[in-house]
């Protein structure tokens, strides 16, 4: 099983063969990016992650952020690109990403790091929805597909400084920063990250773009139906 070090632990994946590409991909399931916003962090900014010891398994789909679990579970099963079903728990404590990353064919290049931000009108959607293996074993790339809160726990706000609002894309922002921190310990290079999203993703990447939270955080942009 692949291992890989990050700065706030080592944690521990499984391979998973692409056949149709003829190349096994390493993927990395619900890294932490941010400490669980809940409680006294609920309607703040996300904070970074506390570290831990040992191995951490990284073999499990993280839960959805905190939407409707019927109607979440219904809109990932029609958006997925997989062949199966892959149920999904529903949870405030939900940042989290996935890494999916080719196994090195034995030369050492950093590959470039393409991150997905899932779409769903910022009230549904989760990063485990989309299997990055086969984009990243045909394109040789490293992809990365993020979690964000959403609805009122992401965008609630009362316009003063009691809750101001668009947690949602500061935890977008503290997941590039994870990236920058942590992604070439997964093959991936830090100063070639491309961000892409579809619908709400589209939006969020065009947020992204615009912000000066994010300068320096990504180096490409691709906003897909985000009008």
């Amino acid at each position: 099983q692949p291992e890989a070090e990050t700065k706030y632990g080592r944690v521990r994946g499984y391979q998973f063969k692409v056949d149709t590409a003829e190349r096994t991909v390493n993927v990395f399931l619900g890294l932490p990016f941010a400490k669980p916003p809940v409680g006294s962090l609920r309607f703040t900014e996300p904070q970074p992650p506390e570290p831990w010891e040992g191995v951490r398994d990284a073999t499990s789909y993280p839960p959805m952020c905190l939407q409707d679990q019927v109607q979440g579970q219904y809109f990932s099963d029609m958006i997925t690109n997989r062949k199966e079903k892959v149920p999904l728990q529903v949870s405030e404590d939900c940042l989290y990403l996935n890494v999916y990353t080719p196994v090195s064919t034995g030369q050492q290049e950093k590959l470039p790091v393409l991150v997905w931000i899932h779409g769903g009108g910022l009230v549904f959607g989760a990063a485990s929805s989309y299997d990055g293996s086969a984009l990243a074993a045909f394109d040789n790339v490293v992809v990365v597909t993020i979690q964000y809160r959403l609805g009122i726990a992401g965008y609630f706000s009362t316009g003063d400084e009691h809750a101001r609002g668009n947690w949602g894309y500061l935890d977008q922002v503290a997941a590039l920063r994870w990236i920058q921190d942590n992604i070439i310990h997964f093959g991936g290079d830090p100063e070639s990250v491309t961000i892409f999203g579809e619908s709400a993703g589209g939006v969020s990447v065009s947020a992204l773009v615009l912000s000066p939270l994010a300068r320096g955080l990504f180096h490409k942009a691709i906003s897909e139906s985000g009008t």
